[in-house]
């Protein structure tokens, strides 16, 4: 496919806000699609040269796009700065500015290398042949080309649609209709690497693509979520005999084990980013296992080297910031605890059940202090689930998990096989579970929050690819939280709102951001509201604390919400 081809579907994309429409063109995109560069095509479509779990970066800000652009087009700084100031888009400042330029039919696999090689470059001197690499291909591009370019370069080509919408397009390339959306999303959620599904289906066929799909070393694999339920007796009617686990208020991973290869250890959030820089005692990891490969989900909870007690989950969490991993190893020691195994010695286990896989993981892990394979209760009765569940709560921990026991690993949150219990059950004065809510803008402060640039803000929920609004905020945090999401916030702030935000226009914030930060969010409890587009709202909502381990596709959906009700 031409690039010239490819910037035309991508002005259609632009052009519309229905979700069918973007999908019904996306699957003309993979029809036309040579065998390949499927794989390609579908990286560059999100506005990427890798798959969402590699951190791929192009490593460029504003400023040394436009030096490049200066370059390539002979517009001085000046003149390209006042156009920028105008469009607050450097795409259409291009558009704008070299309407003569380019002029080559560059094929797409071309223009894919050329990106691969600038996200490549890296060391002494990268930054200056990063500029030259963005001005020779600026040079062979033409107008309208270059401005998806330079947002690809950005990471500002935002179309509107999700990695669910080119699933739904490469079900209606296939057979004319959503009606395989489902499998091939299955087999998205197991090796969530769009690129990988659509090039294995241009290849063999959906059905072949989708037949036997397993864990691959090496590659996360969205992870199985709890759903909500209220009782312990609703657990037992829909679950039958179950599993009990302890909660820990720790950080989600995963980790992959080899003992032989190019890498050893790997592990990745929930939401499919490697961090793991973050757990240097993992590199001990085959002195404790009975394996040559692992894929495991565990809980990493921080020690506190004086009581031995586990800390909170922001402490816990201290452990994200890369320049000081080493030190706060040294002061909040990390204990794992595996909950699952997922693949081992070649072999995927997903689709054996709860009580198979334990039996696998506990012969895994040899017995040590620091990675340790939680303890877990087979009952039936729902008296048996709140007694375990006031234990662990009366322990410190967040409550328990309550999983069927003839289940399979399914990734996502789907059907009742996994149940989580938070809080005391029956409590009253405030909702049994929490809230993981994306907050989609804010409002000045008043007062001493004047200072903070930040009042209060607002969230929302998820209802298909919509977000709705739910409530505002503003207690619950600090004065050094406030500041902390102030400084979030600002490196997300959009010029408005998100294509899918649904927000009734009492409630437009005086700064609105793109949804990507998530908060977990506690309330007395929800009511109804015809001010708020989810329906409901919140009574005395409050944070409870920032989810940086949790992505939007991750927060809670609307039906969620309602079954607290």
């Amino acid at each position: 496919m031409k690039v010239s081809t490819l910037s035309e579907y991508l002005d259609r994309l632009e052009r519309t806000q229905s979700r069918n429409e973007m999908s019904q063109i996306l699957a003309e995109v993979i029809r036309e699609a040579e065998k390949g560069e499927a794989s390609v095509l579908m990286y560059l479509l999100m506005g990427r040269v890798r798959p969402l779990f590699d951190p791929v970066e192009f490593g460029v800000a504003d400023k040394q796009v436009m030096k490049a652009m200066v370059r390539a087009s002979g517009v001085t700084e000046e003149a390209l700065g006042a156009q920028y100031r105008v469009l607050g888009d450097l795409g259409l400042v291009w558009f704008a500015v070299a309407k003569s330029a380019g002029g080559e039919k560059m094929e797409v696999i071309f223009l894919y290398e050329s990106l691969s090689q600038i996200a490549a470059e890296s060391g002494g001197g990268s930054q200056e042949r990063k500029l030259m690499l963005i001005e020779e291909l600026l040079g062979k591009l033409t107008a309208n080309e270059g401005k998806y370019v330079i947002r690809i370069l950005l990471g500002k080509l935002r179309l509107g649609f999700s990695d669910k919408t080119l699933i739904d397009a490469l079900s209606i390339s296939e057979v004319g209709d959503k009606g395989i959306a489902d499998k091939l999303e299955y087999a998205y959620q197991v090796r969530p690497d769009i690129g990988f599904l659509v090039q294995k289906v241009k290849e063999v066929g959906w059905k072949r693509a989708c037949e036997g799909v397993g864990v691959a070393l090496g590659t996360p694999m969205m992870v199985m979520l709890a759903a909500r339920l209220k009782t312990a007796g609703e657990m037992v009617k829909k679950m039958g005999s179950v599993a009990v686990e302890p909660k820990f208020d720790g950080t989600r991973i995963q980790i992959h084990f080899q003992r032989r290869g190019d890498w050893k250890v790997k592990t990745y959030t929930r939401n499919l980013e490697e961090n793991t820089y973050s757990f240097p005692e993992l590199t001990k990891l085959g002195d404790v296992v009975d394996a040559d490969s692992l894929v495991l989900d565990a809980e990493a909870v921080g020690v506190d080297t004086k009581t031995g007690k586990l800390v909170p989950f922001q402490m816990t969490m201290t452990r994200k910031r890369k320049h000081d991993v080493a030190e706060q190893a040294g002061k909040v020691p990390m204990v794992f605890y595996v909950f699952d195994v997922m693949y081992k010695d070649g072999v995927s286990l997903i689709d054996k059940s709860y009580e198979e896989r334990r039996k696998i993981l506990t012969k895994a892990v040899k017995k040590n202090d620091w990675l340790r394979v939680d303890e877990y209760k087979l009952v039936t009765k729902a008296e048996e689930i709140t007694k375990l569940h006031q234990l662990q709560i009366d322990k410190g921990l967040e409550g328990v998990i309550v999983k069927k026991i003839d289940s399979q690993y399914v990734p996502g949150r789907t059907g009742w096989r996994w149940v989580k219990m938070k809080e005391a059950e029956g409590s009253t004065g405030k909702l049994s579970d929490t809230i993981d809510a994306v907050i989609m803008g804010f409002y000045s402060g008043k007062g001493k929050r004047a200072g903070f640039g930040i009042g209060k803000f607002l969230v929302g929920v998820r209802r298909g690819e919509q977000i709705v609004t739910l409530t505002k905020i503003g207690t619950g945090l600090s004065d050094e939280q406030f500041k902390q999401l102030k400084n979030a916030l600002d490196k997300l702030v959009a010029t408005k709102a998100d294509e899918s935000y649904v927000i009734d226009k009492t409630l437009v914030p005086d700064v609105w951001v793109e949804p990507k930060l998530v908060v977990e969010v506690a309330a007395d409890e929800i009511t109804i509201s015809p001010t708020y587009s989810a329906g409901v709202s919140l009574r005395f909502p409050r944070l409870v604390k920032f989810r940086d381990d949790k992505s939007v596709q991750q927060a809670t959906t609307i039906d969620e919400v309602k079954q607290m009700i």
